[in-house]
């Protein structure tokens, strides 16, 4: 009795599962918990050791390169390891070929994965180039990483011999239903190529749209809209539409920054105070570190109008610096020294006010 039930142990420990013993299952396990120690060794010693190496030159593109690679090359040992399975399991006919396949796709995915994450930071190189900027090296960047995964899935097709020709053709007469009720989609693709083609703006300009309109920094340029961060920190997403058709005052760009104010002073200032304090305010313009020579117009302060409570002093000039944290505080120093030119010149500053005069008339007697 006992032997018999010994023997029904062995026969279905030799049996396992569809004919693949217990130990054959066993040593496909150790492959699979091997495939994984060598994967984080893998990444943990050799990527880890090249990444450092990497991180002592003073360029980013080989640090960027090794991080894009760190994931394709880390499914390598997975795919020795099913190969080792296949290999080793008495698989036959259709089991063979799936297992083979399977064995396949792992490949051609750690292949077109690595190419797929290397294309941001070779595009990135060329956007530091004239030709290319950020934005247009990051589109191409994404264009190029669906077309190579476009191509490796057709190669995963392949291999289980499915014919992608009457897919596509499939797929041509699908599209022209979805493109007739996806054109604002279509549109807003076409509006951001045009948008990074004319360099209108790029991630990281602060810009307007419109006189009056949303104000912040540009995010990032995607396929249908323009992530706009305002300035209270806020995303805002703009459909590139929009933004195509929109006057966009990009501030980035600017030259110089334009300061144009009026000040007030009192009517009891005569024209030598007058001349005193333009001069005076012009010549500190002129001789400040703060501001700059716009060759197309002169930086000045002159008297501009005789207003209705107050003579009205114009003050005309430029600045280099773009940062809002850094043009309030010119702006500060400005203000201060205006104030003590106005004070050391014995005027003062005027307020709107207005005077009424009241005419009494004789009383006349009935």
């Amino acid at each position: 009795m006992f032997e018999e039930f010994l023997n029904l142990i062995i026969e279905t420990w030799e049996s396992g599962i569809r004919g693949v013993g217990l130990n054959d299952l066993l040593a496909c396990l150790a492959i699979v918990i091997g495939s994984l120690i060598a994967r984080t060794l893998l990444n943990t010693i050799v990527i880890d050791r090249i990444a450092k190496l990497a991180s002592r030159t003073e360029s980013e593109l080989d640090d960027e390169i090794v991080e894009s690679l760190r994931t394709p090359f880390g499914v390598i040992p997975l795919a020795f390891g099913f190969y080792l399975i296949t290999a080793y399991l008495p698989l036959t006919g259709s089991l063979d070929l799936i297992a083979t396949n399977l064995v396949k796709m792992v490949v051609i995915y750690a292949i077109f994965g690595a190419l797929a994450n290397i294309t941001k930071p070779l595009f990135s190189l060329l956007g530091d180039s004239t030709w290319m900027t950020p934005a247009m090296s990051l589109w191409l960047s994404r264009v190029s990483g669906v077309i190579i995964w476009i191509v490796g899935i057709t190669m995963m097709l392949d291999i289980w011999g499915i014919e992608i020709g009457p897919i596509i053709a499939g797929l041509g007469l699908f599209s022209v239903a979805v493109a007739l009720g996806a054109q604002d989609m279509f549109k807003n693709i076409i509006a951001g190529i045009f948008i990074i083609s004319e360099k209108r703006f790029q991630p990281g300009d602060r810009i307007r749209i419109g006189a009056d309109g949303l104000h912040g920094i540009v995010e990032n340029i995607g396929f249908r809209s323009t992530e706009v961060r305002l300035l209270d920190t806020s995303p805002v997403f703009v459909p590139n539409t929009d933004l195509s058709d929109a006057q966009v005052i990009n501030h980035q760009n600017m030259s110089y920054r334009r300061l144009s104010w009026t000040i007030n002073v009192l009517y009891s200032t005569n024209a030598d105070q007058l001349r005193k304090i333009c001069n005076e305010i012009t010549n500190y313009i002129n001789s400040s570190d703060d501001f700059v020579k716009n060759p197309g117009q002169e930086n000045f302060a002159k008297v501009a109008e005789l207003g209705a409570s107050s003579i009205d002093i114009i003050i005309l000039c430029y600045l280099e610096v773009i940062s809002y944290t850094e043009f309030s505080q010119v702006k500060q120093n400005l203000i201060l020294k205006i104030m003590e030119i106005v004070k050391d010149n014995g005027s003062d500053f005027a307020f709107p006010s207005r005077s009424l005069y009241v005419e009494t008339t004789p009383e006349t007697k009935i």
